[in-house]
């Protein structure tokens, strides 16, 4: 079961709602940059999150500034669309409501997920970064923790992509194989624990190198992670090699 950490309370809480009923997730940003754009990668991974778990989602968007900016930036990292708070009306009758914003910012009651600042060698996102590299570079620490956005970080992000990539398309020839037991529990333990998905990306390398797991079921557990990743990590099935 998915636990968030409340960090209003401290409290660990079960984000879904006690009854059956959608759950709102409401994100909290100033304007476009890169922090802004990791506090909607989150909200992003806590709206999949619920998904996989069977829970509704309504996800609403709520800033200030250069938000048609931010939606682009959004769409490019394969974020999901979060609907406009000011087009968003009184709700749907959710059952919950969480709210995720960056440090510093708004402070709504409620349940509130704060994410960390990113530090960059820049005012903004490096010209010329690929967005799915962006993507799992943002990903690299957990929401609570500053994430550094450099070289160094997008260099490996972008290694790390291409490896999985390549092997995942060579997996894909094999084969189908039903994941292992061991490897979807890991995944959702680490995932159901305040969304520690830095524990995941350790799993896809247990999975990347464990020598008993057929390629087959190699090729289904990266692909089950990737509903969460969104890393379209079989981007480059049936590409040449």
């Amino acid at each position: 079961m998915l636990r968030i950490t409340d960090t209003r309370t401290g409290d660990s809480v079960d984000p879904a709602p006690a009854r059956r009923g959608l759950t709102r997730v409401e994100v909290h940003v100033p304007g476009f940059g890169a922090g802004s754009l990791r506090v909607l990668l989150v909200a992003d991974l806590l709206v999949r999150a619920l998904e996989l778990g069977g829970t509704p989602v309504w996800g609403v968007l709520t800033g200030e500034r250069e938000l048609a900016e931010l939606r682009a930036w959004a769409a490019a990292l394969g974020i999901r669309p979060f609907e406009d708070s000011r087009d968003a009306g009184p709700g749907l009758g959710e059952a919950q409501v969480l709210h995720v914003m960056g440090e510093g910012g708004a402070t709504p009651d409620g349940l509130r997920v704060t994410v960390a600042a990113v530090r960059s060698e820049g005012p903004g996102i490096p010209e010329g970064t690929d967005p799915d590299v962006l993507r799992l570079a943002l990903l690299s620490r957990r929401h609570g923790a500053p994430v550094r956005l450099d070289a160094a970080a997008l260099s490996e992000a972008r290694a790390t992509l291409v490896r999985w990539r390549r092997a995942v398309a060579a997996w894909a020839e094999q084969p189908s194989r039903p994941i292992p037991d061991e490897a979807r529990t890991r995944l959702r333990t680490a995932w159901e624990d305040d969304l520690d998905v830095p524990a995941v990306l350790k799993v896809l390398s247990w999975v990347e190198t464990e020598s008993e797991l057929p390629d087959g079921a190699r090729f289904e557990t990266y692909a089950y992670a990737d509903r969460l990743l969104g890393l379209e990590l079989t981007r480059d099935i049936g590409s040449p090699a």
